[in-house]
Formats: C-alpha cells, sequence, structure tokens
C-alpha cells in the first residue's frame, strides 16, 4: 500500500481502487481500516478510489501520542492526504462517524472541497445525536424479520447496561438492509479492523464546538450529498435532514431498502446515486419521489426543449442534437427511471413514464417547452400531452410505437448476460403494454393540442409506418414526415432530423 507523512512523522497508509479522477474515502467506525469500504459498491469502476486507513488502524502505524487519534486532530491527516496527493481540491466521500472528520475538516478547509458526500453520516460535531427513540423507530421497520425479536431484546439489554459481545453481535442485523450471507461475513470483519482505544479517544470530550462547526458548514459553497439508509438508525433519515439543512448546496437521498451500509444493500442504487452527483455534467432532481438524473446544455433565458430517450437509452443518446440545438435553446435531457443514473424502482409502464416526465417538467418550470421524444420516450410524451393539453408547447414524436396491437405479440424475453445501463424488467413490462395498449391511447389523440410532429424512419424501421401517418392524422395539429433511417433515425441521420425541426418551428 502506498504511504506518506503525517504532519508528526506518523506513517499513513492508504488503498488505490479503479482509474479516474481520485474519490478521497474515509472509513468510519469510528477508527475503523478501511477496507470494510470494499470498493464501493463497484464505485471505483467510475471513479479512483483513495481510502485512507486512519492513523492506528489497517496498514497505518500507531502514532507516539494517543491524542492524535482526536477527530479534530485528525484533520490535519486528511490535509496531509491532500498535499501528499498534488491535489489543489479534492472530492472527499466520509461513512458514518468519519463523516464527523469530514465536517470538521469542511469547516476548516472550505476552499480545498470540490465535492463533499456523506453516507449514513454521524453528525455530532454539529451536535446532532441518535436517541433511543431513533433506534427503536428504525427497530420497527424491520418486525417483520425472522431476527427482529432477538435483536430488539438485544438492544433493550444495551440501553440497560448489559452489553456482552453477544448482545452486541444480535443488533447487527439492524444495520444492514439484508442479514445474508455477505452481511454476516461484513459484520463479522470489524471487530479486528476496529482499534478500541482510538474509537474512545475519537469522542473525547471537548472534541467538538457543534455551534461553531454548524456556522462554519453553513459557508461551505462546495456541493455536498447526504445519502441516508431507509432502515438506518444511526442516522435515520430524519436525522440526515437536519444536517442537509446546515449546507447551502446540499442534495439529499435516503436509498431504499438500506440501512448503514447502502453500497452492500443496493449496489447499483448506491453507485447511480454517487456517480451522479460526482459527474460535474449530471444535475438530480427529485420528482414525484423519484430521482431523475440530468443533463443540459445552453443559455438559461433561451427558450427550452426537453429531449426524453427511448427504452434501453439514457439522456446521453441525445448528447449530439443538444449540443447544436443549444446554439439558441436552453436543452434538457433526463433518464426516465430504470434508466442510467435515475433511481431503479423496479415498476415500469407508460403511464409511469409519462408521470416522469410531467413531474420533471414541474420541479423544473419547463411548462411551455418543446418536448421531443423517440420511440418508449415519445410514447409517454403523447400520454402527455393528452393528459395535460397545453403543457406541452410543440411535440416532437421520433418513431413512436403506435397505439394498436402487435401481431405478432412479443413473446418471453430472457435478459443478457452482459451488465445493462437500465434495469432488466423494463423490457418485459413495456413489452406487455405494446403487444395490448390500452385502447384509451389511441381515444385521446384528439386531445393533444400541441403542435405536433410525428417522425417515421422508412421501411428499415420495425414500427409501422402506416400507424404513424394515421396517428399524425389523428392529431389535430399534426403532420408527419419520413427520415429513411430506420428506428434511430436522430443517431443516424441527425443532419436530416435538426433540419425537420428547424422546420417544424425550432431555429
Amino acid at each position: 500500500m502506498p504511504i506518506f507523512h503525517a504532519y508528526d512523522g506518523t506513517e499513513l497508509a492508504y488503498r488505490l481502487l479503479g482509474k479516474g479522477a481520485p474519490l478521497i474515502c474515509l472509513p468510519g467506525g469510528p477508527m475503523r481500516a478501511g477496507a470494510y469500504l470494499g470498493d464501493l459498491g463497484g464505485l471505483s469502476a467510475h471513479r479512483q478510489l483513495v481510502v485512507l486507513d486512519l492513523r492506528g488502524t489497517g496498514e497505518s502505524a500507531v502514532p507516539d501520542d494517543p491524542s492524535t487519534y482526536r477527530c479534530d486532530r485528525l484533520v490535519d491527516d486528511v490535509e496531509a492526504l491532500r498535499v501528499h496527493l498534488g491535489l489543489e481540491g479534492i472530492d472527499l466521500l466520509a461513512h458514518s462517524g468519519s463523516a464527523d472528520l469530514a465536517a470538521l475538516y469542511a469547516a476548516r478547509h472550505p476552499q480545498r472541497l470540490r465535492t463533499l458526500t456523506l453516507v449514513t453520516p454521524g453528525a455530532r460535531s454539529v451536535g446532532i445525536e441518535v436517541t433511543g427513540q431513533d433506534w427503536r423507530e428504525a427497530c420497527e421497520l424491520r418486525r417483520d424479520e425472522p431476527w427482529y425479536a432477538a435483536g430488539r431484546a438485544a438492544l433493550e439489554d444495551i440501553r440497560s447496561g448489559r452489553a456482552a459481545s453477544e448482545v452486541w453481535s444480535a443488533v447487527e442485523p439492524f444495520t444492514y438492509g439484508r442479514w445474508d450471507a455477505l452481511s454476516r461475513a461484513h459484520a463479522a470483519t470489524a471487530p479486528g479492523q476496529t482499534n478500541s482505544e482510538a474509537a474512545q479517544a475519537y469522542y473525547e470530550d471537548g472534541v467538538f464546538d457543534p455551534a461553531a462547526t454548524a456556522a462554519a458548514l453553513a459557508d461551505v459553497t462546495a456541493p455536498v450529498l447526504v445519502l441516508a439508509g431507509q432502515y438506518d438508525a444511526g442516522p435515520t433519515p430524519d436525522r440526515a435532514a437536519e444536517l442537509v439543512a446546515l449546507f447551502s448546496n446540499a442534495e439529499f437521498v435516503v436509498q431504499r431498502g438500506a440501512a448503514h451500509y447502502p453500497w452492500l444493500d443496493d449496489p447499483g442504487a448506491f453507485v447511480r446515486t454517487v456517480n451522479a452527483f460526482l459527474d460535474p455534467d449530471v444535475l438530480s432532481v427529485h420528482a414525484g419521489g423519484i430521482r431523475l438524473a440530468h443533463r443540459v446544455w445552453g443559455d438559461m433565458s433561451a427558450s427550452p426543449v426537453v429531449l426524453v430517450h427511448g427504452r434501453g437509452d439514457d439522456s446521453r443518446t441525445w448528447t449530439g442534437i443538444a449540443e447544436r440545438l443549444a446554439a439558441e435553446h436552453r436543452v434538457y435531457a433526463f433518464d426516465f427511471r430504470g434508466h442510467g443514473l435515475s433511481d431503479w424502482p423496479g415498476r415500469y409502464s407508460f403511464e409511469l413514464f409519462r408521470d416522469d416526465l410531467h413531474a420533471f417538467l414541474e420541479v423544473r418550470n419547463l411548462a411551455g417547452a418543446t418536448v421531443v421524444g423517440h420511440s418508449m420516450g415519445a410514447a409517454a410524451a403523447c400520454l402527455l400531452a393528452a393528459q395535460e393539453p397545453g403543457l406541452i408547447g410543440r411535440l416532437v414524436l421520433e418513431e413512436v410505437p403506435p397505439p394498436f396491437p402487435l401481431h405478432p405479440p412479443r413473446g418471453p424475453v430472457e435478459r443478457p448476460d452482459e451488465e445493462l445501463g437500465f434495469d432488466w424488467p423494463v423490457v418485459p413490462s413495456i413489452n406487455a403494454q405494446l403487444n395490448e395498449p390500452d385502447p384509451a391511447w389511441r381515444e385521446r389523440l384528439g386531445e393533444i393540442t400541441a403542435p405536433t410532429l410525428v417522425i417515421g424512419g422508412g421501411p428499415a424501421s420495425q414500427i409501422a409506418q402506416d400507424g404513424l401517418v394515421w396517428m399524425a392524422g389523428r392529431i389535430p395539429r399534426g403532420r408527419f414526415v419520413t427520415i429513411d433511417a430506420g428506428h434511430l433515425v436522430h443517431t443516424e441521420r441527425p443532419d436530416e432530423f435538426l433540419a425537420e425541426l428547424r422546420s417544424f418551428g425550432l431555429s
């Protein structure tokens, strides 16, 4: 493991995992070796993780002065690591108890922070304490688990001062979203990875000045992500929300089904959330209870255009089109639920995708925008335009599936072995609706008031082109054009696609 020397000469070790821009990762515990973080559920595929072993843990040396285990004194170790890495500014991720260390670092060195990610964070440094009531409420969420009764009894023993080691082990299932073999193995490593003596000094009396730290955090301008677990007691989502309120530029996410180690409970959800936050080109909004990742191009004052992708794609499919439209427009492209870096809740339908678009337009204040949709996204936009006349200014439907039953219908499909950029249940769910679409979809086409351009891909497309002609004829202000490109018109024939948009009224 690479090493560097702290301010007092103590040798500190760190691991490097993955490639890309460095992300300094502080382990919690407190004072637990960084090995338990693993590769943070696969986050190392997107960023180079710099996982520090705090002094006296893992491969780092034991200091001569035990008082240097204090949380406030460890700030200098983090700063020494920054200097050692030669970084002007750092992206910093902290888990659990190390969030207090990260908060003190942010308060002392705000100019050095590029971003701050706090995962199921402790917050004693700002006076937010986990209470017995927090634990009781979190435990009640798990009452249907087979280990609940033993765990709850053990928790009461701990609160009464009867805390033998076997009692503590009975509480461990509450800290994981699933108490399976992976979680058991992970929990079993904790005693050997934790420096108990150092942990006592970490929270020594006088370490924190909550009022001063809270005041300093209000002046931190770097983006902050606070990620809580739905089932976690330390902190509960409510306590984590109190921490969020102390920052001027903070995003708050509660990971469903997760407890204190969200990268183990659902690695995909964890990585999507953190990766979206760390990517400077990606923004996120919470709309209709779903986190929707999106990208934006162009001047804020320009007329808005919203681009919505098809099944299996995400917002990146529109990059080339968006960059060219951005010369005259403010362009937005978002990832539907179950796609890209947005949430993957597991349930999908055209109506839910319609609702995603509706919620996105509302939360970004985009009423009256031009909406350009491809395939599945075009169907969602079509449903919304019929449901909410006047919400969409202009409507472009590229290769929209016509609202007629498929002949022959699509049969069962198997998930491919390779990693996918979307949630596989999208496919069978949407296939079922394509096979037997709701008759109301075609009946309501006449309620669309927006000027509508329907673009077909010609004979090379799998979409029935006569169905598109019929749809354009049913929409009061609709017209149909063909670009001989197959199903992926905007990627295969971008010049012709943009020319049709300009002819339709987009300059």
